[in-house]
């Protein structure tokens, strides 16, 4: 070790060549803000210094703009659809080194061994993966999820040099509460960061829930909500995913108010690889922003050097010496079209070109979590409802996660049954981890399909089966597809099934190089639009999120209709075959 730092210190002094020297590129410095041409000597992966050096290894970075890697602030991998390896694979040539991710999607299925399988698994990558430990597997009660992750089974990851803190407090109602288990959790984490999921709260239970020790949220849609929390201490995490796209809103007020970047983040939270295909990855958060006015240096700041202080990675987000040497070259400080990136000093893409880590066969064994879709017999007749007056109906909000309650009566068919018809459509969630054989049947609006149904085992955060339809024989073609399968997304018509995507690992993602997600994802993608899906709403992942009982207004969960609002179960589960 001291001969190491020795030598290091050797190179920042210019007495001996370093490992690597990046030449004739423009510097761009978080910390004063000054973009000068400068050479950056790299020795052991960490940056030896920023002035002119010569090298054992030099590269003519062509005055192309050079900049920290960046960060993602929150995400989830399952959310890809792909194993947290070929995930990498497809963000590391957009220029994102670090990423923080909460695996409560997986951890919701597989328990304490899905996150023992995400440390496992990005272990040995070209990139920094660090891990929250989820905070609300089940997101609350109301769900039956695979297994519980409670503080006990949280205490022996603490001591992971990867794992920062404590994942998206989603249960604010148990928080503000004083429940004993998420307080334990907050209690076992109180050293840590906090990462928090407030939509909506205000006032006295914002500050209550602050107090709590959250310290993160990225659930603002809009920038009074952001202010609000900004105003309150939290750090902002600006989503920009599939599904939420926060950013547009939050930084037009930021720029209106001339509020300082200092508190705010980017993450993409749940980002679908065919919009990381076409847009990028947290880059594309960086060059949006500074479309809409924000200076380039302000953008980058929250992409890299913010992110990193707020979860005290001390040596991450900035060029200069005794940072890693995690770096991006770029065209020009608009595009944003990476040149080269390195991780460590290693040049890891170039000109976009494909990083490879997974294995190019499956990596996942067989085992229990192959086989996690445990259905019980269904029927047609299981997914009938009874048309009511006044029923609790989910209005889908475009581009949005958060839903709108509407009280509607339902049309009847010849026997009384709800009649699909006009902006109306059936939804179900099926308890698929074979713990409660039970159902629940609602009402969704907004969505447009038309002749058909749509499946999908990605149903935040417990992930039943969850599907959507006008035909109860189509419903049903969609949930034996994705049975079959064992998860993933399914689309039906005719009573037959017209595509599926398998994701048989926890039903949630695929570990298969060769599966062509992206290609066939957006092909299914296309044949719902085809089928009446409207722009602004993602046929599958604002579906994915409709079960979620912890985001406003009206939910559908395998435990019945439940008013977030209120607090309130509207309308009970029923056994499955009764």
């Amino acid at each position: 070790m001291r001969e190491r730092q020795n030598r290091k210190r050797m190179v920042a002094l210019g007495e001996i060549p370093a490992e690597l020297v990046l030449k004739n590129g423009r510097v761009v410095n978080l910390f004063s803000g000054r973009i000068f041409t400068a050479d950056v000597a790299v020795e052991g992966g960490i940056i030896a210094g920023v002035g002119s050096y010569r090298g054992e290894k030099e590269i003519d970075l062509r005055g192309g703009c050079l900049t920290p890697g960046l960060v993602d602030a929150h995400l989830h991998f399952e959310s890809s659809m792909v194993s947290p390896k070929l995930f990498l694979e497809r963000v590391l040539p957009w220029g994102t080194t670090t990423l923080i991710a909460d695996p409560h999607e997986i951890v919701n299925v597989l328990g304490a061994e899905g996150m023992r399988y995400l440390l496992r698994e990005t272990e040995n990558v070209p990139a920094d993966v660090y891990v929250m430990l989820p905070s609300c597997v089940p997101a609350n009660r109301l769900e039956q999820n695979g297994f519980p992750f409670p503080a006990a089974e949280m205490a022996e990851f603490l001591s992971h040099p990867r794992v920062l803190g404590l994942g998206e407090v989603m249960d604010a109602p148990s928080v503000l509460s004083g429940d004993g288990e998420i307080w334990a959790k907050l209690d076992l984490c109180r050293d840590k960061i906090i990462d928090g999921h407030g939509p909506g709260l205000s006032g006295k239970e914002l500050q209550a829930y602050r107090l709590s020790g959250v310290m993160t949220d990225h659930e603002c849609v809009g920038w009074d909500e952001a202010l609000r929390k900004l105003e309150q201490g939290f750090y902002i995490q600006i989503r920009e995913g599939s599904a939420a796209r926060n950013l547009e809103a939050i930084v037009k007020g930021m720029l209106k108010d001339n509020v300082p970047c200092d508190r705010f983040l980017f993450c993409t939270d749940d980002k679908h690889l065919d919009d990381i295909r076409r847009e990028g990855h947290i880059r594309w958060n960086v060059k949006k922003a500074v479309s809409l006015g924000l200076d380039p240096v302000s953008a980058l700041r929250m992409a890299t050097l913010n992110p990193a202080m707020a979860y005290g990675l001390k040596s991450t987000g900035a060029v200069a010496a005794g940072y890693k040497a995690d770096l991006v070259v770029w065209d020009n400080l608009s595009d944003f079209n990476p040149m080269m990136v390195f991780k460590d000093g290693t040049l890891v893409s170039e000109s976009g070109s494909p990083v490879l880590i997974a294995p190019r066969g499956g990596e996942i064994p067989e085992g229990e979590a192959r086989h996690t879709v445990k259905l019980p017999p269904l029927r047609a007749a299981d997914f009938a409802l009874k048309a009511e007056k006044a029923f609790p109906v989910v209005e889908i909000i475009p581009h949005e996660i958060t839903t709108k309650k509407r009280m509607m009566d339902l049309s009847a068919d010849e026997d009384g049954n709800f009649a699909p018809g006009g902006e109306l459509l059936k939804i179900a969630v099926i308890e698929r981890h074979g713990r409660q054989n039970r159902m629940t049947v609602g009402v969704i609006a907004g969505v447009g399909l038309r002749g058909g149904a749509i499946g999908t085992t990605i149903a935040h955060d417990s992930h039943n089966l969850l599907v959507i339809g006008d035909s109860d024989d189509d419903m049903l073609a969609a949930a034996e597809a994705l049975r079959a399968c064992q998860g993933g997304y399914a689309i039906a018509a005719g009573g037959r099934t017209l595509m599926t995507q398998p994701l048989p690992v926890a039903g949630l993602f695929t570990d298969d190089p060769n599966s062509g997600i992206e290609e066939n994802v957006a092909a299914m993608l296309a044949l719902a639009r085809k089928m009446g899906v409207r722009e602004g709403v993602d046929p599958f992942t604002t579906l994915s999120f409709m079960a979620l009982p912890v985001i406003p207004e009206l939910r559908v969960t395998d435990g019945g209709i439940y008013d977030v609002l209120a607090g309130e179960m509207l309308i009970p589960p029923r056994k499955i075959g009764e």
